[in-house]
C-alpha cells in the first residue's frame, strides 16, 4: 500500500491548510507559521505542506479557552493502565520519555484521576452492554477536561497451547471444569471482557475451573499457558504469536487512550502520536497480528 493512503486511513479525519486553519482561527496566516515555528500548534507536513489536522486544532482551542494548558499541576510522563502489545514497544521505539506503569485499566483510571499519570490505557467492557470504555460507566465522567483517543481495536480470543490439545473451540467449552482458565486480575480490562462474554453466553462464571493465581499480564497469562500451568486465558492475538500459541478468536475490542486535554499536547503525547505515521510502525502492527489500526487518533470522547 502506499504510504499517503495509508497516512490517510491512520488519521481518518479533516486535514486544514495554512489558509483554512488561519481563517477558523481567525488568525493571519503569518500568526500561524510562528505556532507552527515555535511547535505551539498541532500541524503534521506532507510531502512539504503543512497540514493541520481539524479534531487536534479543535483540542488545542478547547485547551487555551479553559486553561488547561497552564492551569493544574504537572503530570508525571506516565502511561498507566492496561497493557497492549503494539504500544508498549511504540513507547520504547518513539524515544517519548514515557514511562510505563500498566497495572489494569482501573488502576490507570484512579492514576488519571489524581493526576498520578498522564495517558492511561483503557479496555474495558461494560457487563451489561458489552460497550467499550464509556466514560460515565467507567468512573471518568467526572473530568471536564478528559480526551480520549482510539488507539486500535484489537482481536481478543483464548490462547491455549500448540496443536489445542484439547479441542477447545468455543467459549462453552469451559463450562463443567473441562479446562483450567487462568484469569486476569480483578480492574484488567480483559478480565471485564470475559465477564461479559460469560454472562452473553450465559456461563455461569462458577462453571469454570479457575487457576488459584491471576496473571497480572497478557505475557505472564500466556507464560502460564505455555508452560502448562493452566489450559487457557483470554488475552489478544499478539500474545498468542508472540509466545507460539494457538489462538481461538471471540470478539474484537477498541482499546483507548485517555488523558486530560492539557496532556494531549505535551511532547511525549505528540512524540507517540508522530510515530505511528510512520512505515516502520505499520509493518510491526501488521507482524504483530491481530489489529486494526485505520482509526488510530480517532477522538472517540471530547468531554
Amino acid at each position: 500500500m502506499q504510504q499517503d493512503a495509508d497516512t490517510n486511513r491512520i488519521v481518518r479525519h479533516e486535514l486544514l491548510t495554512t489558509a483554512e486553519v488561519a481563517g477558523y482561527l481567525r488568525l493571519k496566516e503569518r500568526k500561524i507559521y510562528d505556532l507552527v515555528r515555535q511547535g505551539l500548534i498541532p500541524c503534521t507536513k506532507v510531502t512539504g505542506k503543512l497540514l493541520f489536522p481539524r479534531q487536534a486544532i479543535d483540542l488545542w482551542l478547547m485547551s487555551h479557552l479553559e486553561g488547561d494548558i497552564v492551569g493544574g499541576r504537572p503530570v508525571p510522563p506516565i502511561l498507566a493502565g492496561s497493557n497492549d502489545p503494539l504500544l508498549e514497544w511504540t513507547i520504547r521505539e518513539a524515544d517519548t520519555d514515557l514511562a510505563l506503569l500498566c497495572q489494569g485499566s482501573v488502576d490507570g483510571i484512579r492514576r488519571l484521576l489524581d493526576d498520578r499519570a498522564m495517558i492511561a490505557g483503557l479496555h474495558l467492557t461494560d457487563r451489561d452492554t458489552g460497550e467499550n470504555n464509556n466514560p460515565v460507566r467507567s468512573g471518568l465522567g467526572g473530568m471536564r477536561d478528559l480526551v480520549m483517543i482510539q488507539w486500535a481495536r484489537r482481536r481478543q480470543g483464548l490462547l491455549v497451547r500448540a496443536g489445542n490439545p484439547l479441542g477447545i473451540g468455543r467459549l462453552q467449552d469451559l463450562a463443567g471444569g473441562r479446562a483450567t482458565v487462568v484469569r486476569r486480575q480483578a480492574g484488567a480490562g480483559a478480565d471485564s471482557l470475559l465477564s461479559w462474554l460469560l454472562t452473553n453466553a450465559r456461563i455461569d462464571p462458577g462453571e469454570l475451573r479457575v487457576a488459584a493465581q491471576p496473571a497480572l499480564s497478557e505475557d505472564d497469562l500466556a507464560l502460564d499457558v505455555r508452560d502448562a500451568r493452566a489450559d487457557c486465558g483470554l488475552a489478544v492475538e499478539a500474545a498468542a504469536r508472540r509466545h507460539g500459541l494457538d489462538f481461538i478468536p471471540l470478539h474484537v475490542e477498541r482499546f483507548d487512550l485517555a488523558m486530560r486535554r492539557r496532556s494531549f499536547f505535551e511532547p511525549a503525547t505528540q512524540d507517540l502520536l508522530r510515530f505511528v505515521r510512520t512505515r516502520r510502525f505499520r509493518e510491526r502492527a501488521e507482524t504483530m497480528g491481530g489489529y486494526d489500526i485505520s482509526e488510530l487518533g480517532r477522538v472517540t470522547y471530547n468531554a
